[in-house]
């Protein structure tokens, strides 16, 4: 089992996935420590994209289309708080390299993501969330919301409601505010006419401080309700758009017989990991011929 060390945790490479342990430091962003692990299928992986620096570099998944719900409810992630990212000083450049260009070419390979990819990336059921203002939980099936504490009387007079994953269309997370408070807010299929109320009166709205455990938690819940919408088969009004052509995933469409074309340039991918040692002559000839067989 391959292993790359870097300043966020460790990330080692199964043959089928990749999966990332998360440092435990006092620096450690707090969404990472609420994780602790997450195992990245490699059929959900689009690449590895490996970028040097004269003091450090920068390694990064990116994720298909639907497997990353963290892009999708966080927009507005900070670069140093996004969880498929791992950085380590630049004398160990050609080690991340070695493991970008080994990650992407088994992701190539790998075939399209099974459907609960994004359930995989997330908490672990059930979670439950505390901020100032009150409680969220989420059992897979529902999600439900608790105010007290700092709740606005509106809210408190409420006390809780609960939303069927069935009914929600998707859950926004918001890092910050005009309040200076950040804020996840479910938007259900069918919503009620009439202006938008301010998140400390909205009743689909669960809000937490701007920065700290209290931010992170919350995106944890986001990115887990939006994970299982999408395994459920729901839409989801922050998915991105489909991706240009041009900057699609080198492995050919799901089902399709890929072309001569496609099939020769991954053999010259694997010729060069092959030549610089990474790849045995048995598992280059074994993926050679595995490729060939496809067209």
């Amino acid at each position: 089992m391959d292993e790359l060390r870097g300043d966020q945790g460790v990330w080692r490479f199964t043959g089928d996935a990749v999966v990332l342990t998360y440092a435990r430091k006092v620096l450690t962003p707090a969404l990472f420590t609420a994780l602790g692990r997450a195992e990245v299928p490699l059929a959900a992986v689009a690449s590895a994209d490996l970028t040097p620096g004269r003091k450090r570099w920068e390694l990064r998944l990116r994720l298909k289309d639907r497997t990353d719900p963290y892009t999708s409810v966080g927009a507005d992630l900070a670069p140093r708080l996004h969880p498929f990212r791992l950085t380590g000083p630049a004398r160990d450049e050609l080690v991340a390299e070695y493991h970008a260009e080994q990650i992407t070419t088994a992701a190539a390979l790998a075939g399209d993501p099974p459907a609960d990819a994004a359930t995989r990336l997330v908490a672990r059921l059930p979670l439950h969330v505390r901020t100032g203002e009150g409680t969220a939980s989420f059992d897979g099936t529902t999600v439900r919301l608790e105010w007290s504490g700092t709740a606005s009387a509106v809210k408190k007079s409420e006390r809780r409601r609960e939303y069927a994953l069935a009914d929600i269309a998707g859950v926004a997370w918001v890092p910050s505010s005009d309040s200076g408070q950040a804020h996840i807010r479910l938007t259900p299929h069918r919503e009620d006419d009439g202006p938008q109320p301010r998140p400390k009166h909205d009743l689909r709205c669960l809000r937490g401080s701007e920065a700290g455990a209290e931010r992170a938690r919350l995106l944890l819940l986001a990115a887990t309700v939006t994970a299982h919408l999408w395994a459920d088969g729901g839409p989801h009004p922050a998915l991105p758009p489909a991706p240009d052509p041009a900057d699609a995933p080198a492995d050919p469409p799901g089902g399709a017989v890929p072309d001569v074309d496609w099939v020769y340039r991954q053999i010259e991918r694997l010729a060069r990991l092959h030549a610089d040692g990474i790849l045995t002559d048995a598992e280059f000839t074994e993926k050679k011929a595995d490729l060939l067989g496809r067209i």
